[in-house]
């Protein structure tokens, strides 16, 4: 028997900005606390077929899943089947929140299957609503990534042109003649 989750959050940012911090799918153990590390298996096209080797921590529980790409639908839909210890199927749905075309509802919905040994449906039962809770906590992660401010020019530490001293001969822009 599998277990469904959905957790849901709307961030004030329309659904392409979301896509474009969520389609690197090796990076989001920097937003999933129970990713560890995630590996693709090959150089990712960013497309349906892509797969990836996860270390999955949850509690004392560690898993390694490979997942692969199933839907691909920018900047809407994102599908992945879970083959390793529990299996199953997951989906990301990212749509306008309402009538604000700058906010994104963004669904994160799987069904997982728990092997006998995590004590099956039993076991499954107890670690929806533990896994939700990371889910949920997971996503506000993602959120503050999504809505934080792009750092200015200064603040990553790059002087403003007036600032950066002057520039040699040849070093390219209108003066060089390249």
């Amino acid at each position: 028997m599998s277990v469904k989750i959905e957790v849901c959050r709307v961030f004030a940012a329309e659904p392409a900005v979301v896509w474009a911090r969520i389609a690197r799918i090796e990076d989001h153990s920097v937003w999933m606390k129970d990713a560890v590390r995630i590996e693709p298996r090959a150089v990712p096209r960013r497309d349906v077929g892509d797969e990836f080797d996860c270390l999955t921590r949850v509690g004392p529980f560690s898993t390694n899943d490979r997942f692969t790409v199933t839907e691909w639908a920018p900047p809407a839909v994102m599908g992945i089947d879970h083959v390793g210890a529990v299996k199953g199927t997951a989906r990301f749905v990212l749509e306008p929140a309402g009538d604000n075309a700058n906010a994104t509802r963004f669904c994160w919905r799987e069904s997982l299957t728990f092997p006998w040994w995590m004590g099956g449906a039993l076991g499954g039962s107890v670690a929806k609503h533990l896994l939700a809770r990371i889910w949920r906590a997971n996503l506000v992660r993602l959120q503050r990534l999504v809505e934080a401010p792009e750092p200015s020019v200064r603040e990553a530490g790059i002087p403003p042109s007036s600032e950066a001293g002057p520039q040699r001969p040849g070093a390219g822009g209108a003066e060089s003649g390249e």
